[in-house]
């Protein structure tokens, strides 16, 4: 009886310990030792544990040695230090680094088969690949626009590849008056952007879809525009001006004299809201720089403005009737439908005057003119009846009155015939 109960009790032991192994075990192959050894020492050997938390490569279950080697599974850091090892690389070594793995094509088709692997060789070809081949290790490389250990998917707010983030990541060199020393490109660039249209439309209509840096310049591949390309580079976006410009009389005069399309008029980093002031031959006008007062040229420019400000003055002298009438408690609803399509028809010529054309800037205008002329009538037909509706008014008004005063006079009459 003994016998049996001391088997049974050193059966039960043998199995607790060998549970204890292999959950030691476990443990172990579940512990990154890595992270447990960075985690006590401080400061910048710290840092990569916090952020790499929030890492895409973290989300992706990638971990420290398929960056850098070794094994983590192992507690002893001499051990863990093996010949996969890779220690922190140099500068100049970084672009191939990252590129071990997102140049792969068979490697990255694991994780997003979308990812382009191509990165390497168009950086290459930029004004920072082509410096590095040179051994100027200050320009950009892959760690100083993503990052390093807490490297964001461009899609979240935070990362420094996130739209409204990309004008910060690229200033931070390049707005750099020490760093930028010696490479003879202004470092303004960012305080200008600030005061544009695109900034105003990313900043403030938070409009992810307005231009930052790497859409005019490129992103990997990044290389400042040269003048025959910067048309192309605005066309993206604005592609109706694009086409007219191409159509119009300056396009092979710009081609001539190596002039940048849309740059000379609107200028690059400091793009404001267009105005019609632009136009004509007034003291803000771009026509003026150009063109001297007794050519064809400026006689054109000054007719095209004349014609603009005719047809912008009837628009809002329409409204101001139809803001009348409205005031009036006319219902005007219809006339100012109507008075959208002036508007639209506004725009279009605004945009016409890239293609310089006064035949169809004037057709255009006279198209839209028509408009508020229905509009203008509807509105004047508005304020007669409110005009009629007032003076009807006044006679009801007078004629109730004087109602009241042969009611109270009869009353009166009536009282002193009859006294109670």
């Amino acid at each position: 009886m003994n016998a049996s109960k001391n088997r049974t009790i050193i059966s039960f032991s043998l199995i607790a310990l060998l549970a204890t192994l292999f959950s030691h075990r476990t443990l172990n192959a579940q512990t990154n030792s890595c992270v447990e050894c960075h985690k006590e020492l401080e400061e910048e050997l710290l840092a990569p544990v916090d952020a790499f938390k929030l890492d895409i490569h973290q989300q992706f279950g990638l971990s420290c040695s398929d960056c850098h080697g070794g094994n983590p599974a192992e507690e002893d850091i001499d051990l863990a230090k093996d010949k996969s090892f890779k220690s922190v690389p140099k500068r100049s070594s970084i672009p191939e680094f990252c590129a071990s793995c997102h140049a792969d094509s068979t490697y990255m088709r694991q994780y997003n088969p979308s990812l382009r692997i191509d990165q390497l060789d168009i950086y290459w070809t930029s004004e920072h690949g082509q410096l590095l081949k040179k051994g100027d290790a200050k320009v950009a490389v892959c760690t100083d626009c993503h990052g390093v250990h807490g490297i964001l998917s461009a899609t979240h707010p935070k990362s420094w590849t996130f739209p409204w983030n990309i004008p910060q990541t690229c200033g931070r060199c390049h707005s750099n008056s020490e760093y930028m020393e010696g490479y003879k490109i202004p470092t303004i660039q960012m305080d200008e952007y600030k005061e544009s249209v695109h900034a105003h439309a990313l900043f403030e209509k938070k409009d992810l879809s307005a231009p930052v840096c790497n859409d005019c310049h490129g992103n990997h591949g990044a290389v400042p525009p040269k003048v025959t390309s910067i048309a192309y580079v605005c066309h993206q976006c604005h592609p109706s001006a694009g086409e007219l410009f191409s159509q119009s009389p300056h396009k092979k005069a710009f081609d001539e004299l190596e002039i940048s399309e849309c740059e000379a008029c609107h200028g690059n980093h400091r793009i404001l809201p267009p105005t019609d002031e632009m136009l004509g031959t007034g003291e803000k006008a771009v026509c003026i720089q150009c063109h001297e007062s007794d050519s064809k040229p400026y006689q054109i420019a000054s007719r095209i403005k004349e014609k603009l400000d005719g047809f912008v003055e009837k628009i809002h002298s329409a409204e101001i009737l139809l803001e009348r009438a409205d005031r009036q408690g006319v219902e005007v609803s219809e006339p100012e439908f109507r008075l959208t399509e002036a508007n639209t028809v506004l725009i279009m010529v605004r945009n016409l005057t890239h293609s310089f054309s006064l035949a169809e800037i004037e057709g255009k205008i006279e198209e839209g003119e028509k408009v508020v002329i229905e509009v203008t009538e509807a509105g004047e037909a508005a304020l007669n009846e409110a005009k009629f509706r007032k003076t009807g008014l006044i006679i009801a008004t007078v004629f109730i009155l004087l109602l009241a005063i042969a009611i109270f006079l009869k009353i009166k009459q009536i009282t002193k015939k009859y006294p109670a």
